[in-house]
């Protein structure tokens, strides 16, 4: 669709941004029809870890049950070209937090792509995260789970917005112990004395090594806990699960559980979860004022093999730009405001989080500095196209490819891990119509060269605008 496409670029670079200074002054009003205006509307996000597009019932997997994801997607809707920031966990929810390619808060690298147990850096204290604008407008937050934004005291979500937090500060498979099995044998029957990862609440460890058992269970627990004590005010809450990252972990009732094996476990757990969740909202009558996401930080860890995930059609997984390290699984439910059972075909992306959830509560988005995402309302609630024509994809500090309408182009190209990742730079770039082609197969550079152009040209104003953030995931603690 070409001249679809040149219409898309004729939208300057500055149209992402440029609604910004049109934020409204005070909560969205009520729908049409009503005379009241509505309570500032709930916000939950629940972020799975390393799920893949492919690992959910309702998105084709034939072994794996999970009902509750299948329900809500009936009951809400379905976003079929959902994107992270990245395709690994560390800058990835640094994107989800400030609504920013991870490039401009200096949350990624091209040396080491997370932040480590010894890792000095962390999200900066300028940057300016969704719990911080929701906070400002009288929500009570909470982060529940897997951080991964810095674990020194000045890095955690109590100084970044949150009033509460519970979970792991970084990766479930890290502080690795010396005496457990070398190599990926300490993952294929793992025990929980094998990491040494500890468990926090607020500020402060308290339980170490975490009993990765109970951490879904716990984590959800702390979730209701949370929305049952806050149902007379707004709220939002980020619940992280560290699932299903390697080591792989689930509670004793789910064990046996899947045809999928423990992987499915730990899936169909997660997904019981997400109905404790959604029980909860119904129970206490806030259903129909919250704004449910589901969604995964990055594509499926495919080098475990049968203990990571499943990229479904997608090409590859998590670690690199392909479709299948960056597109994940989303799935957006609010009774009464999302058509039911609707499916959303436009591109998306976990960056669009913040303006939309800034708009619906009343705030300004920052205007001091780029903001990346779009106000997605006018798609989630069908009255509109999704305003996000493009999408980014970095590995670390490089831009590997561009989205624009349906054409993906690859101006390089990498496997995911490995000594020999077969990094390959393309002139002219691969070019894939994701509409007709999402599993990446055809290259159609030579049909498309106009598109190729229109790419470019997007890629010069992008790179013409862009101020790099100082990096932080390099930066190391001092061992004396």
């Amino acid at each position: 669709m070409p001249i679809l496409v040149r219409m898309l670029l004729l939208m300057p670079l500055a149209a992402s941004f440029a609604w910004i200074s049109a934020a409204p002054t005070r909560a969205e009003e009520a729908p049409t029809g009503t005379s009241a205006p509505r309570r500032l509307p709930n916000l939950i996000i629940i972020f799975a870890d390393d799920m893949g597009y492919g690992d959910i019932a309702g998105w084709g997997h034939p072994t794996i049950h999970t009902p509750h994801l299948d329900r809500m997607a009936v009951e809400g809707q379905k976003w079929t070209s959902f994107y992270v920031a990245a395709s690994v966990c560390t800058p990835s929810r640094a994107g989800l937090m400030t609504g920013r390619l991870p490039i401009r808060s200096g949350m990624c690298s091209d040396t080491r792509r997370v932040l480590f147990p010894d890792s000095a850096g962390g999200l900066p204290a300028d940057e300016i995260t969704i719990a911080e604008i929701l906070s400002e407008r009288g929500y009570a937050t909470a982060c529940v789970g897997k951080w991964h934004l810095g674990h020194l005291p000045q890095y955690l979500p109590t100084r970044q917005g949150f009033d509460q937090y519970f979970g792991l500060p970084y990766s479930n498979d890290m502080d690795r112990v010396a005496s457990a099995p070398p190599g990926r044998q300490a993952f294929l029957a793992p025990q929980i004395s094998f990491w040494n990862v500890p468990l926090m609440k607020n500020e402060e460890i308290i339980e170490r090594p975490a009993d990765q058992t109970t951490l879904t269970q716990r984590y959800t627990e702390e979730g209701v806990r949370f929305i049952q004590a806050n149902r007379d005010k707004p709220f939002f809450l980020y619940l992280a699960h560290n699932m299903p990252h390697v080591p792989l972990f689930r509670s004793p009732e789910f064990a046996g559980r899947s045809l999928r094996g423990l992987y499915g476990d730990v899936i169909e757990e997660i997904d019981r979860s997400v109905g404790q969740i959604l029980n909860t909202l119904r129970e206490t009558g806030l259903a129909e004022d919250t704004w449910v996401v589901f969604t995964s930080d990055n594509g499926p860890w495919l080098t475990f093999e049968e203990l990571g995930g499943s990229a479904g059609l997608l090409r590859n997984g998590k670690g690199c730009t392909w479709e299948g390290g960056m597109r994940v699984p989303c799935v957006m439910w609010w009774p009464g405001r999302i058509p039911p059972g609707s499916v959303v075909r436009e591109i998306g992306s976990t960056l669009d989080i913040l303006p939309t959830a800034a708009r619906l509560a009343g705030a300004e988005v920052p205007q001091d500095r780029i903001v990346d995402g779009f106000d997605i309302r006018p798609a989630m609630f069908g009255t509109g196209p999704s305003p996000r024509t493009h999408m980014f994809f970095y590995r670390g500090t490089q831009l590997y490819a561009v989205r624009l309408g349906p054409y993906k182009a690859h101006f390089i190209t990498e496997e995911p891990y490995g000594a020999n990742t077969n990094r390959q730079a393309h002139e002219p770039p691969l070019l894939f119509n994701l509409d007709i082609d999402p599993g990446e197969h055809w290259n159609v550079a030579a049909a498309h060269p106009e598109v190729i152009a229109e790419i470019r040209e997007l890629v010069a104003q992008h790179r013409a605008e862009l101020q790099a953030g100082e990096p932080q995931l390099d930066k190391r603690i001092s061992r004396r």
